[in-house]
């Protein structure tokens, strides 16, 4: 079977973006660089909620095929209701819709383009090899004294978690059960920073006297690099010291209440992102 042929088309990555850190858009942006480099399509753009681009700006893309690609980690209110709106998919002066009834096309034929809305890149199936290769990473990278064995390891995923739609957990719950089915680890958890169970509550959450952390997240900014390590323990005094000084925000692996933690950068740099994005195309092709 021969690859789609996109070269009439538009890419459109779009992410929540940020007006209080910077760092939130740049794994968007890098993407979108790195397959406007590979020539596959005839324009690749980032978009935002909060920066610039807009997600509203796709109108002024001429291509007559455009594929808008959540940037993000599970669907939910974002996905479901703020992007659709954005794009014109949802055609109320305003989304108001009441959680799982933003019923809206997938694809739509406007002024002479097709929009194109795919499933957003973190509920593909090959992020459960992506978590767990961060897992490993992580204690490869800094053993102490050794490498803990996986059958005294727990491994939490971490989410933010939100009270506004109930999907938006659904991909790091189904990832750990997953991963649990697995057996590699003595217990595989979520953990959340707005709902129970919370990141906080990792160290009595388990038996296990090492805990692996890896925040189910795209961007390297304030959620990850801030908030989880404050909820983890360390200071935000100690924390914004780190962070001045270029340094990471969570020392690996640190101490915390006679465990072990160690804790993993969040998925936004991994290599194989195109290609999970390129996946979300063609399923729509």
């Amino acid at each position: 079977m021969t690859n789609p042929d996109f070269s009439d088309a538009a890419l459109v990555l779009i992410g929540h973006g940020s007006t209080i850190n910077a760092q939130s858009s740049r794994p968007v942006r890098q993407l979108a660089e790195q397959l406007s480099a590979r020539r596959l399509f005839a324009q690749v753009t980032p978009a935002f909620n909060l920066e610039h681009p807009k997600i509203g700006d796709i109108s002024k893309i001429d291509a007559p095929r455009i594929f808008a690609v959540p940037i993000t980690i599970s669907e939910g209110h974002f996905t479901e209701q703020t992007i659709p709106f954005e794009l014109g998919l949802c055609k109320k002066p305003e989304c108001d819709c009441a959680e799982g009834e933003c019923n809206y096309p997938k694809t739509e034929e406007r002024d002479g383009k097709q929009i194109i809305y795919t499933s957003p890149i973190g509920t593909h199936p090959s992020m459960t090899d992506v978590l767990l290769s961060r897992a490993r990473d992580i204690v490869q990278q800094h053993p102490f004294p050794r490498s803990p064995s996986q059958d005294e390891t727990a491994l939490f995923i971490a989410g933010h978690g939100t009270g506004k739609n109930k999907n938006s957990r659904k991909s790091i719950e189904a990832q750990v059960e997953t991963i649990r089915a697995k057996t590699d680890y003595a217990d595989v958890q979520p953990a959340f920073m707005e709902e129970a169970p919370f990141i906080a509550d990792c160290y009595t959450a388990t038996d296990a006297k090492n805990i692996i952390m890896v925040p189910f997240f795209i961007a390297d900014g304030l959620h990850t690099v801030e908030d989880i390590p404050v909820l983890l323990g360390e200071t935000e005094k100690r924390v914004k010291e780190r962070l001045n000084a270029g340094q990471p925000t969570w020392r690996n692996p640190t101490e915390r209440k006679g465990k072990l933690l160690w804790y993993t950068l969040p998925i936004g740099t991994e290599p194989h992102l195109p290609e999970v994005i390129l996946e979300r195309v063609k399923e729509m092709c």
